[in-house]
């Protein structure tokens, strides 16, 4: 292990802050480790210290200390992960590539994960600046955007912040959702669990959040399709919306209420997965926008097909005939 010397030449580079800079460079090492050695002063540029959000000019030289090499380890991933992937391809261009991404794939990797979509995507195209402009829960499908370059993830990521971007979301919640419910305001709040894990929960102390709701479609008493569309992008927002209006997403392992309106004798390990699909996508490009839709996968869709199925012939509750 050794000094590396890095000189910043590319204009890519020109203006990247400089933690995201080394998480980059130095892939595989945790980020923990990355703000550390910036906290010591152990990474330079042109010889002085310099806090996590400065931002690299032309001809800056970068001293990066040495590091555990845990970032040559190989990015592993299936040959079947690699074609799923390459097959939910649902827009390329030069700059962007927007997936229909399927449920329970992580988006990048973590400290129990060791390589998500980005990680398996960057290898595949070889292009390690290839980057998330969003993301999703490992368990929602749908939708998914990464920008080739820093600049397309620049322009991308400003819509977001600025909140000109739009997305649309198809779910299954228990119950019979009012069709009077159009809009959920509720500051949300997140919190860490007894055992270590974030979520995220109502409160007054929270930030705002915004989801307006409309019923797609009934199953009898049991569930009801809706449409989301999000006006913030608050973690787990409309699955906490939908939870605390006391009509739970389907499948949702983490805010479930205990019990569900018109939910019946239905069980929650019934059901095939987190009904949750981001269906529509939205970005403003300069003067035009980047507009894809993502068809549900089949075994939602099927699912949902089942509980119409049992709703028009009996009370059986939804989805009993699955598992």
């Amino acid at each position: 292990m050794t000094v590396q010397h890095v000189d910043i030449q590319d204009p890519e580079d020109v203006g990247q802050r400089i933690d995201n800079f080394l998480l980059r460079t130095l892939k595989g090492v945790p980020r923990q480790y990355v703000y550390r050695i910036l906290r010591r002063g152990e990474v330079r540029v042109n010889g002085g210290r310099v806090k996590a959000s400065y931002r690299m000019q032309l001809n800056d030289r970068v001293r990066i200390p040495p590091t555990r090499a845990r970032q040559e380890l190989p990015v592993e991933y299936s040959t079947d992960i690699a074609e799923t992937l390459k097959d939910s391809v649902i827009f390329e261009d030069a700059d962007y590539l927007i997936l229909n991404k399927p449920a329970g794939i992580a988006v990048h990797g973590g400290s129990s994960i060791r390589s998500g979509i980005v990680e398996i995507l960057r290898d595949i195209y070889a292009n390690p600046r290839l980057e998330l402009v969003h993301r999703l829960d490992r368990d929602t499908s749908g939708c998914l955007a990464l920008a080739k370059k820093r600049s397309a993830l620049q322009i991308a990521q400003a819509a977001f912040r600025e909140r000109r971007v739009k997305k649309i979301y198809e779910l299954y919640v228990h119950g019979q959702w009012p069709q009077s419910k159009r809009v959920v305001q509720l500051k949300l709040e997140r919190y860490e669990t007894s055992w270590g894990e974030r979520r995220v929960r109502v409160s007054a102390a929270g930030v705002k959040a915004r989801t307006d709701f409309e019923v797609l479609e009934r199953a009898g008493v049991h569930a009801t399709r809706l449409q989301a569309t999000l006006h913030t992008g608050r973690t787990h927002q409309i699955r906490v919306h939908a939870s605390a209006s006391g009509h739970s997403i389907m499948g949702d392992d983490k805010y479930s209420a205990a019990q569900d309106p018109g939910s019946g004798a239905h069980q929650l390990d019934e059901v095939p997965r987190l009904c949750l699909h981001a269906r529509k996508l939205t970005i403003p490009i300069g003067a035009d926008a980047l507009r894809v839709v993502a068809p549900v996968e089949p075994g939602m869709a099927q699912f949902w097909a089942s509980c119409q199925a049992v709703a028009e012939s009996s009370e059986k509750p939804c989805g009993g005939d699955q598992g």
